[in-house]
C-alpha cells in the first residue's frame, strides 16, 4: 500500500508538470496570483474585505473563486504579490538538485487577498496567502516546514519592512497534499508627499532552505 500512495504522490507532481508544458494554470481567490503551481507573470493581489485563514485556506482548497469578491477596500493602497518566481519552491534530496526523481517536496503560493487602512504618515496592510505542500516521490509523511518573507519596498525598491514566516503543513503517504494559510498585518510609516500606492507588498519562499531548487 505504500508503494502505491508513493506511486499516487509522484503521479501528482509528473501530472502538475505536464499542466506547466500544457500551459495549464491554477484559478486564484477572485483575480488572485493566478498560474497556479509554475505561476504566470501577472501576479496582482486580490481585494477582499474581512480577510481571515479560513476563508483563505479553503479558498486554497478548490480551484474556484473565493468569497469577497466585489469588494474594493483597498482602493489607493500599496498591491500585494508574490515576489518575481518565489510563489513556489521545490525542496530535493541532498546533491539532487534539478532532478524530477529526487523532489521531496513542494511549496506553492495559490492564492493572495489584502486589505489596508490609511492614516496621515502610516499604512496599515492586512494580507493573507494561502496554497499547498505536495509530496515527491522521495517525500516522507510528516511535517513539512517552509520559511517565507513577507517585505514592504518603496519606490525606489528599497526594502522598509521584512516580516520572517514559516509555514508548517502535515503530509502523508496516502494524503500527498496539505494546506497552509497566513494572514498578518503589515504596519510602516511614510514620509510626507509620498502615496500609498507607490509601496509595495511582497510574500516569496525563502530559497535559502537546505535543497531548494
Amino acid at each position: 500500500m505504500a508503494g502505491l500512495a508513493r506511486g499516487a504522490a509522484a503521479a501528482v507532481l509528473l501530472a502538475l508538470a505536464g499542466g506547466l508544458v500544457a500551459g495549464c494554470g491554477m484559478s486564484s481567490l477572485t483575480s488572485g496570483i493566478g498560474g497556479g503551481w509554475f505561476g504566470g507573470q501577472n501576479k496582482t493581489a486580490t481585494d477582499v474585505g474581512s480577510i481571515n485563514e479560513d476563508q483563505l485556506l479553503a479558498a486554497a482548497k478548490t480551484d474556484g473563486p473565493g468569497s469577497g469578491a466585489g469588494f474594493d477596500v483597498a482602493h489607493g493602497c500599496p498591491r500585494f504579490q508574490v515576489w518575481s518566481r518565489e510563489g513556489y519552491v521545490t525542496i530535493y534530496e541532498q546533491g539532487r538538485v534539478g532532478d524530477g526523481l529526487a523532489v521531496m517536496h513542494r511549496g506553492e503560493i495559490t492564492k493572495t487577498a489584502r486589505e489596508c487602512q490609511i492614516e496621515p504618515g502610516r499604512v496599515s496592510v492586512k494580507v493573507g496567502f494561502s496554497g499547498r505542500v505536495l509530496l515527491g516521490p522521495k517525500g516522507k509523511t510528516g511535517n513539512v516546514s517552509l520559511p517565507l518573507t513577507v517585505f514592504v519596498s518603496d519606490a525606489k525598491r528599497e526594502k522598509v519592512f521584512t516580516d520572517k514566516v514559516k509555514i508548517d503543513v502535515a503530509v502523508t503517504l496516502d494524503k500527498p497534499i496539505g494546506y497552509f494559510s497566513v494572514v498578518r498585518t503589515v504596519n510602516f510609516n511614510i514620509p510626507e508627499g509620498s502615496r500609498p500606492a507607490e509601496y509595495e507588498v511582497y510574500v516569496a519562499f525563502d530559497r535559502n532552505t537546505p535543497g531548494a531548487g
